[in-house]
């Protein structure tokens, strides 16, 4: 059966994802050819160049990091309840997370292509505002007592996960899912006043959180 266009961006996505993983931010267009089986001529059918080719890859974790935690606290649910479910679900699965491995790849050259930086800075304040609204939900409710104001709280939380995040795809041999996001939770209790249930961890895997 023939492969369609579709299937066949889908499948040069994750050629490039591997060929992230094995060469790093700098890969050459060839190497991603190389992984996917195919010329680079092939590629640039698709994609005008490898760069394109990478923010498309990394588009699966922007979705992930951002569209998939508001579905997931978009119904009835209290502040405290959202807050938990939200950053629960801002952590890597483990430390082989190819979708994180590549958001780490990419930010350690975004000095060097901007087109990264740019793309990884809009995710950033993407999170940073939807954990405002959160925060501030709780406070006009009574729920939250906010330590900080709210966009100081909300940074802070996004780059606890951004660091935790990478502690685990770097295979630091003590911090893992549960550990980071009970290390989270500490200091989002800190700064919100609030006791907030440690989240069971037989519910931190990919949608289960939803």
């Amino acid at each position: 059966m023939a492969v369609g266009r579709k299937q066949r961006r889908e499948n040069l996505l994750a050629a490039a994802r591997r060929a992230v993983a094995e060469h790093g931010a700098d890969v050459r267009l060839k190497d991603v050819a190389d992984v996917a089986g195919l010329t680079s001529g092939a590629i640039l059918y698709h994609f005008p160049d490898v760069q394109t080719l990478l923010v498309e890859a990394n588009r699966a974790g922007m979705e992930r990091f951002y569209d998939e935690r508001l579905r997931a606290v978009s119904g009835p649910m209290t502040p405290d309840r959202k807050l938990v479910v939200t950053i629960a679900s801002g952590l890597p699965l483990d430390s082989d997370d190819e979708e994180v491995r590549l958001f780490c790849e990419l930010g350690g050259a975004a000095g060097r292509y901007p087109r990264y930086a740019a793309m990884l800075t809009s995710l950033y304040d993407r999170q940073v505002a939807m954990y405002q609204v959160i925060l501030e939900d709780g406070a006009a409710s009574g729920v939250f007592t906010l330590a900080q104001p709210s966009l100081t709280v909300a940074r802070n939380i996004v780059a606890l996960e951004d660091a935790y995040g990478y502690r685990m795809v770097a295979h630091h041999p003590t911090i893992d899912q549960v550990v980071a996001t009970r290390l989270i939770l500490d200091y989002a209790r800190l700064a919100t006043g609030h006791a907030l249930d440690q989240p069971d961890p037989s519910t931190l895997d990919a949608g289960a959180l939803a």
